[in-house]
């Protein structure tokens, strides 16, 4: 007889609501009061940050409060992300004995996989991409990832349906301004959907199945509907109450002025090579980089995983990492060495040209 694992459907919801329920779930979840439990969530429009991010210095408060875009914190860390009716979530909720590792590389591999599959199965040509991205020809369509609350783990994954590119670019605080056109086409180059792949985005229930189905063979599980539990809804509740404040969304207060996004550009034998750079002028820590013009690079995807690899490092590993990023795989740059990309981020990042 097959596990049985609780499907959990939550339709589109205000940001609050979900960050209430992502709590709530993994609380229970941790406390032995929650099944193992898949869920499929979408969101009204806004923008999420990470848990340790601040208002300030990564939302367009501007822009967002004009089209009316929620601003929320998550419950995890990492960056601010936009979100909207063009993404599907699917969340993970279950223990680390129910999945047999404590190794989140392995879950990640696992979920990822399995998910991949389900999308081949809609005709796109899906694979896992380490750490935690599913890929289409190299552009990304789901990116995942998860955390552990004691023996409670959480792992999350958003779908891409379509690209709505240009109100990601305005909602967040990146140099779109100046990148303009650029920074449209370099997103465009880095991701993708379901509706660019296969030229429509494929019914909800469809693309619900294809991921349903693969999940539950690639753990071993079936799935059955239910809606939450009584202490699920008591935590929901009290969750929601506090999410829904502004003290919650602005618990961290750090001014803009102290994550100056910094420029510079070079011309190279390769092209002309820009970069743009977040750094946290108190930590001296480099939280975000976006490289463009017109380089020959290839792998194309070349900068962009760069720009994953220097994320939240230290201004004074950043040669280092950089370094060590070359090392290890063959790039064809025409020229361009390491010792130039970390030369043209150290002048960002000390000439304090701001983007």
């Amino acid at each position: 007889m097959a596990t049985v694992w609780r499907w959990l459907d939550t339709g589109i919801r205000p940001a609050a609501q979900n960050m209430a329920l992502n709590r709530a779930l993994l609380e229970a979840q941790q406390q032995g009061e929650s099944p193992c439990t898949v869920r499929l969530l979408g969101f009204e429009p806004a923008v999420l940050l990470g848990f340790h991010q601040s208002v300030e210095q990564e939302v367009n408060q501007a822009y967002c409060a004009e089209q009316g875009i929620a601003v929320q914190r998550r419950i995890t860390g990492g960056g601010a992300i936009y979100m909207d009716e063009n993404q599907m979530g699917w969340e993970l909720y279950a223990s680390k004995q129910a999945m047999g590792t404590a190794q989140m590389s392995d879950i990640a591999a696992r979920l990822c996989h399995a998910v991949a599959g389900g999308l081949r199965t809609l005709g796109v040509n899906a694979v896992f991409r380490p750490r935690n991205d599913i890929e289409v020809d190299g552009r990304k369509i789901s990116g995942t990832g998860g955390a552990f609350d004691g023996d409670a783990l959480m792992y999350q994954g958003t779908l891409l349906l379509r690209l709505n590119v240009e109100t990601m670019l305005n909602a967040l605080r990146i140099p779109a301004e100046k990148l303009a056109d650029k920074a449209v086409v370099s997103a465009r180059e880095r991701v993708t959907s379901l509706e660019t792949v296969l030229g429509i985005v494929p019914e909800r229930d469809v693309v619900v199945t294809a991921l349903r189905e693969a999940l539950a063979k690639a753990l071993d599980v079936e799935f059955v509907e239910q809606g939450l539990t009584a202490q699920e809804t008591a935590r929901y509740e009290i969750a929601l109450r506090e999410m829904e404040q502004p003290d919650w969304v602005h618990m961290i207060q750090t001014p803009a002025s102290d994550r100056p996004v910094l420029t510079a550009s070079k011309r190279f034998p390769a092209g002309t090579l820009r970069v743009n750079v977040a750094l946290d002028t108190r930590q001296q820590r480099i939280r975000q980089v976006w490289f463009s013009g017109d380089v020959f690079i290839s792998p194309r995807r070349t900068l962009i995983d760069l720009e994953s690899q220097l994320r939240d490092v230290l201004l004074e590993r950043m040669e280092d990492v950089v370094q060590a990023f070359f090392s290890s795989r063959t790039v064809d740059m025409l020229g361009l060495t390491p010792m130039d990309i970390s030369g043209l981020l150290m002048q960002a990042c000390t000439t304090q040209e701001v983007a």
